[in-house]
């Protein structure tokens, strides 16, 4: 079977789910490029737990996890099915360091990409949480870990941002502050010269990384993705831009 890509996708503001933009647009022909996988292991930022879960349940749910929103931002659904088979293993090549869960669904960070890399929602698609308690090496470990479901036809999926600081959000700005800009640059370079431990040591920036990674639940779905790369993948960036002054919405793609 071939070995399936790996995305990392800077998921931004829930509104691309409706929205008709540079960004979805890029997402939409991305999909139409990718080859279609057996399944699809979503690791987002929206799921940020206590423990390492994975969910395992058959027929998942839309979970409209953001507010303020207009209502035709929740009367989109997404009923990708899950893939509870898929999802046993993967808790298995995790070890005893995940466990199994039947409470979760499809967050915005999944759905609202998935309905336009897969608008038809006729890919399985189950989740992985990201553990608050890890460090940014023990979530690369188990993107790592994860790398033998590229060889079974699992898409490894990971939706964040690279810069993602809501509190100095600035409406009124369409790109971005130097610093988020900086701090970037930073990761792009480092990621597409493979140098993921710069990545894992993102502090090293100083204060860009500071102010643009103020918590780490949007920025660890890159270490999963780099984690589950091999030697021979190359990787490739897509959508790489900031807006509202300190947000990112650039992507990788690795194959």
């Amino acid at each position: 079977m071939q070995r399936t890509p790996v995305l990392f996708v800077g998921h931004g503001s829930p509104m691309n789910a409706i929205e008709n933009n540079p960004y979805t647009k890029t997402w939409q022909a991305l999909g139409q490029a990718l080859p279609r996988p057996k399944a699809i292991l979503s690791v987002s930022a929206h799921w940020y737990t206590m423990s390492t879960l994975v969910s395992n349940v058959r027929e998942n749910r839309t979970i409209y996890d953001m507010y303020g929103f207009p209502d035709a931002l929740y009367r989109l659904s997404y009923p990708a099915k899950g893939a509870p088979e898929t999802a046993a293993r993967t808790a298995a090549l995790l070890g005893g360091t995940a466990a199994l869960s039947g409470d979760w669904g499809l967050d915005h960070g999944t759905w609202s990409v998935l309905t336009h890399l897969f608008p038809k929602a006729d890919v399985p698609v189950f989740q992985l949480s990201v553990n608050r308690r890890l460090t940014m090496r023990e979530h690369y470990a188990l993107g790592q870990a994860l790398r033998p479901l590229r060889e079974e036809g699992v898409m490894i999926f990971a939706s964040g941002n690279v810069v993602h600081n809501l509190s100095l959000v600035d409406w009124k700005n369409p790109n971005s502050f130097s610093w988020a800009d900086a701090f970037d640059a930073y990761i792009r370079d480092a990621v597409l010269a493979k140098e993921h431990e710069k990545v894992i040591d993102y502090l090293a920036l100083g204060e860009p990384s500071r102010l643009s990674v103020p918590t780490m639940d949007h920025f660890a779905p890159l270490l999963y993705a780099l984690g589950a790369t091999q030697d021979d993948d190359t990787p490739s960036v897509f959508n790489d831009a900031r807006t509202l002054g300190s947000l990112s919405m650039t992507g990788y793609r690795f194959d």
